[in-house]
């Protein structure tokens, strides 16, 4: 069963959103269609998400440069989200549009939705980090689908984002002393050792390996490696494999 487009409702555009929480999934819209983009809308409301509508990619480019994608009009994290755009629209393209995001930083997982694929062009967006590429028409159940799974691919990426950030502002947190030792029980050395290479006593290292654990809230050695590593590698603590 295919989408058969509702009623066009009327536009809104991305700067006058309705209030709603600040975690409800914001599902980014360009397409220069106006029946489609407006479609597209009422469809993603009426399972609960938010829609911001851009006629253009150069629209949604002005939105992201401001600020206005990630974060509410106020400052705020919008909270998860993910970008749906159709391919082919007058003087900028869907993925030129995504590339230009992309190296502007920009990190919302996309859907490309068309009704002239071909396949260069489906490689192109799939190698850019497209999540889905979409044939019109299209049904709207397996359309929502793709959505909610983009969205719950960039909540994640926020999780961990955020999981990263409280590790770093712990690992500042450790005085030189403390990360002597860390360094040391990174190599496998034990508190006499440590202790050697310090010229302080073994009790002088256990309590700074005390001190250091109990602020990077580790329950154990193994533990406090392991959030070493997530630190070096830049990996989010229990990070398991992405579920679809």
């Amino acid at each position: 069963m295919t989408y058969d487009l509702p009623p066009a409702a009327d536009s809104t555009s991305a700067a006058a959103l309705p209030a709603a929480s600040p975690r409800t999934p914001t599902v980014h819209l360009v397409d220069d269609d106006d029946q489609m983009r407006d479609s597209l809308k009422w469809l993603i409301e009426s399972v609960g998400m938010r829609a911001a509508c851009y006629g253009s990619g150069a629209e949604f480019l002005q939105r992201h440069r401001e600020g206005l994608v990630e974060h509410e009009l106020h400052g705020g994290d919008r909270g998860p989200g993910c970008l749906v755009s159709d391919v082919r629209m007058p003087r900028m393209s869907g993925l030129d549009m995504y590339e230009s995001y992309k190296a502007d930083g920009g990190e919302l997982p996309v859907i490309f939705i068309t009704a002239h694929a071909d396949v260069p062009m489906a490689v192109r967006a799939l190698q850019g980090g497209a999540a889905e590429f979409v044939e019109k028409p299209f049904n709207r159940h397996a359309l929502l689908e793709r959505v909610q799974r983009a969205v719950r691919r960039d909540a994640r990426r926020r999780a961990q984002g955020r999981a990263l950030r409280t590790l770093d502002r712990r690992f500042a947190a450790l005085t030189d002393r403390e990360r002597d030792v860390l360094d040391g029980l990174k190599r496998g050395l034990p508190n006499r050792e440590i202790a050697e290479r310090a010229g302080v006593t073994v009790r002088a290292v256990e309590m700074r390996r005390s001190g250091l654990m109990k602020k990077l809230d580790a329950a154990s050695l193994a533990d406090l490696l392991r959030l070493a590593w997530c630190v070096e590698t830049r990996t989010a603590p229990d990070e398991g494999p992405e579920t679809a």
